[in-house]
């Protein structure tokens, strides 16, 4: 155990600071070449990052950099990765009310 994470802790926050890095310089880098006119950052590959874990990266550049907040549907499914991943994280702290937390979310569909 490293300054108290444990040994499949220390890999998964390295790789979430990771991810989340490379979500945002994807974001600013898209951001740079659209107001040059270059060639620009398949919106897929942004989302991808996003999924793989990137989504906090994603979101803050979205806001920070005013990119792509209006454009539809990526504006909305980023923030339909975000609240999936943040059912699943819900899911995982709460391993007893899973079931109940999934249900409560899908009556709200």
């Amino acid at each position: 155990m490293v300054l108290g994470i444990s040994t499949w802790g220390l890999p998964a926050l390295i790789y979430g600071c990771v991810i989340n890095v490379a979500a945002f310089l994807a974001f600013w880098v898209d951001k740079r070449r659209a107001k040059t006119h270059e060639w620009r950052i398949p919106e897929k590959t942004l989302l991808g990052l996003a999924v793989a874990g990137g989504s906090p990266g994603a979101k803050l550049a979205q806001i920070r950099l005013r990119h792509k907040t209006r454009k539809q549907p990526f504006a909305t499914l980023l923030n339909l990765i975000i609240g999936l991943q943040l059912l699943f994280a819900v899911s995982l702290l709460f391993p007893g009310g899973r079931t109940a937390v999934i249900q409560r979310v899908l009556e709200t569909l």
